[in-house]
C-alpha cells in the first residue's frame, strides 16, 4: 500500500499520527479546541481500529495521572488538552518528566484566563517551560501528523526518556482543513517498533520510583535530567533526518531558516504565524530587502546554537512573541536574546508582542516590523518591547 491523502482538520491530523503511534493507554478529558483529538480516537477504538485503553476521566489532572500510571507500566501512552486544562495538569508535568516517563502530549494552544478567552496564543505552554517536558510548536496539519510520530521515537530513545509537548494553535490549526498525506501503518511500524523500557514496575526486576531523596541527591537528579534534555537535541536532529529518509519530508531539527543565509534583518516566529511571514519574506525580497524567517520548532531543548550562529551573521533580530510574561518581555525574547548574547556580533534586537488572544496579525504589519528591523543600527536605544495592532496607540 502507498500513503494517501486526506482533506482533513489538523486535530485530525493529530488523531491519525496518534493511532498510527499504536498507544497502549489514551486517557482522555475534552476540552475547546482539542475536543475532536479525543472525540476521533474514541471513535478509532470504538470500531477496532485502534487496539487501545481508552480512559474517559473526570479532569485534566486525572488524565496526566492516568497516563502516567500507564507509562509507570512499560506501555506507550497519549492524552492531550489545551489551555486550562494544561494549567491544571501543571502539578503532574513535572512528576512525569522527573520520573522520565516518556508520555506524549498534544496542546491545542489557547490563551488564559482572565478575561476567558477560547482562542489563539502561547500563553499556556509557554508557562510549562520548566516543567521538565520537550516542546515543540507545529507550523500546519502535516508537521503536527509527523511530529507525533517522531515525538514517541524521541521521547521513548534511552538517550532521553523525557516526555514531549506538541503544540498546534487553536482553531487556526485545530479546526483548518487541509490536505495531509497519511503514510501507512507499515511504514510507521517499522520507523516506531513497540516501545519497551526497564524503568517501569515489575515483579520481576523490581525497582524504586518516585521516591524522596531530600537535598542528598536532588540536585544530580536535576542535572541528569538538564543534560539529557540537552543531548535530546542531538537526537530529535537524528529523528527527523531518519523520518526524511522513509517518509520524504523533514523539518530540518530545532528550527527551520528561511533565507536567512544573507539576511540582514530576520524574524523570529513559532506556529502558524510562521505561514504568513514566509510570504511576506517572500514579497520583500522581491523589492530586493535581504529579509529572513527563523522559526521555531523546539522551544526546549532549545536551539542555543542556531542562535548563536544567526547573530553571528545579521544586523537585526525581531522575535514576534504570542505571549507576554506581565512586566518584563516575551518568554520567547527572553531565550533568544540570551542564545544571541553569545555571538560574536550581538545583533540588535526587538521584541514585538502580538496575536494575543488570536487577534490577526496582518500582513502589513509584519512588513512594517521588517522595515523597522532594517532601519536599526547600532546605536538604537529605543523600546525593546513593542505590541503591534493594539486598538489604542502605546502612549495613550
Amino acid at each position: 500500500m502507498k500513503a494517501t491523502k486526506q482533506f482533513i482538520s489538523g486535530n485530525e491530523a493529530v488523531a491519525l499520527g496518534v493511532k498510527l503511534a499504536r498507544p497502549a493507554v489514551i486517557s482522555a478529558y475534552p476540552i475547546t479546541p482539542q475536543t475532536i483529538v479525543v472525540e476521533k480516537l474514541s471513535e478509532y477504538v470504538d470500531k477496532g481500529e485502534l487496539d487501545s485503553e481508552y480512559l474517559r476521566v473526570e479532569s485534566e489532572h486525572s488524565a496526566i495521572s492516568a497516563v502516567m500510571g500507564a507509562s509507570a507500566m512499560g506501555v506507550r501512552t497519549f492524552t492531550a488538552t489545551s489551555s486550562q486544562g494544561l494549567l491544571y495538569m501543571a502539578e503532574g508535568l513535572p512528576s512525569v518528566s522527573g520520573a522520565r516517563y516518556p508520555v506524549v502530549m498534544v496542546n491545542a494552544n489557547r490563551a488564559v484566563a482572565m478575561p476567558w478567552s477560547i482562542y489563539n496564543d502561547h500563553s499556556d505552554s509557554l508557562m510549562m517551560l520548566n516543567s521538565g517536558w520537550l516542546q515543540v510548536y507545529v507550523e500546519d496539519a502535516q508537521e503536527a501528523l509527523d511530529c507525533v510520530i517522531q515525538a514517541y521515537r524521541i521521547a521513548e530513545d534511552p538517550r532521553v526518556s523525557t516526555p514531549v509537548m506538541i503544540n498546534l494553535d487553536g482553531f487556526i490549526l485545530t479546526h483548518t482543513y487541509e490536505i495531509v498525506e497519511i503514510p501507512t501503518q507499515d511504514t510507521v511500524d517499522a520507523f516506531l517498533p513497540p516501545f519497551t523500557t526497564a524503568n517501569k514496575m515489575s515483579l520481576e526486576n523490581p525497582v524504586s520510583m518516585c521516591i524522596s531523596v531530600g537535598d542528598t541527591w536532588h540536585s544530580e537528579f536535576r542535572y541528569k535530567q538538564h543534560l539529557d534534555m540537552c543531548a535530546s537535541a542531538g537526537v530529535i536532529k537524528e529523528t527527523d533526518a531518519a523520518f526524511a529518509e522513509a517518509f520524504g519530508r523533514g523539518y530540518g531539527g530545532l528550527v527551520e531558516e528561511y533565507r536567512c543565509d544573507d539576511a540582514e534583518a530576520v524574524l523570529v516566529a513559532m506556529g502558524s504565524i510562521s505561514s504568513t511571514v514566509r510570504s511576506v519574506v517572500d514579497k520583500m525580497r522581491g523589492e530586493g530587502l535581504k529579509v529572513g524567517l527563523m522559526r521555531i520548532r523546539y522551544m526546549r531543548p532549545f536551539p542555543v546554537e542556531e542562535f548563536k550562529r544567526l547573530g553571528d551573521r545579521v544586523r537585526a533580530v525581531g522575535v514576534l512573541d504570542k505571549d507576554i510574561s506581565y512586566g518584563f518581555e516575551g518568554n520567547v525574547f527572553t531565550d533568544v536574546n540570551s542564545a544571541l548574547s553569545r555571538s560574536a556580533n550581538k545583533p540588535q534586537t526587538i521584541n514585538y508582542i502580538g496575536g494575543l488572544s488570536g487577534r490577526e496579525i496582518p500582513t502589513g504589519a509584519i512588513e512594517a516590523i521588517f522595515r523597522e528591523l532594517l532601519s536599526l543600527d547600532a546605536a538604537y536605544k529605543g523600546e525593546r518591547v513593542k505590541f503591534i495592532n493594539l486598538r489604542w496607540n502605546n502612549n495613550d
